[in-house]
């Protein structure tokens, strides 16, 4: 399935889990530190540097960049490292993440309870995900170096839906 975002935003409600999807939009990079800053920011009631409202998060640390690249190697950091951070996605206005692995019985039924979905790349496919990126943009906690947050504008961006809006997961599959 081919998803142009926001264009296609209604059809996020037609992805089950197991579809392949090729996704054309923004998407933001973020890890376990930047996380850790979010929590504490919403803790505190401060805002946050970047509007999450409708997007989507990357869990990737880019590799430097390459003269003459956009980016460099960024392939998806696991998963459940970021499960405790699950109840901040809706606060953040956050409607899918992108990683690898399954998520915790906790984290998922977060996800379908709050409409988020959730995507996995393949680890070791880095250099062939960095290709789909067209621009990148270094836009917070940049002392974080490459865990800092990135935006990227990505084409054909591809990934699988995992857990899907309706409760199905492909990681529970019998």
């Amino acid at each position: 399935m081919i998803i142009r975002y926001p264009e296609d935003k209604e059809l996020l409600k037609n992805i089950k889990a197991g579809d392949v999807i090729e996704f054309s939009g923004i998407i933001y990079t973020s890890r376990d530190a930047a996380h850790m800053r979010f929590e504490n920011l919403i803790n505190n009631n401060e805002a946050l540097p970047v509007d999450f409202k409708d997007s989507f998060i990357y869990y990737a640390g880019p590799t430097p960049t390459k003269p003459g690249s956009i980016i460099g190697s960024i392939g998806p950091t696991t998963s459940s490292r970021m499960d405790k951070f699950a109840y901040l996605m809706p606060k953040m206005g956050v409607i899918g993440t992108i990683g690898k692995g399954p998520r915790s019985k906790e984290c998922t039924k977060y996800y379908i309870d709050n409409k988020i979905l959730y995507f996995i790349t393949t680890g070791g496919c880095g250099a062939l995900l960095a290709k789909a990126v067209k621009e990148a943009k270094e836009i917070a906690f940049l002392d974080l170096g490459p865990e800092s947050i990135k935006k990227l504008r990505v084409e054909g961006f591809k990934m699988i839906c995992a857990i899907d809006y309706y409760g199905n997961n492909i990681f529970e599959r019998k």
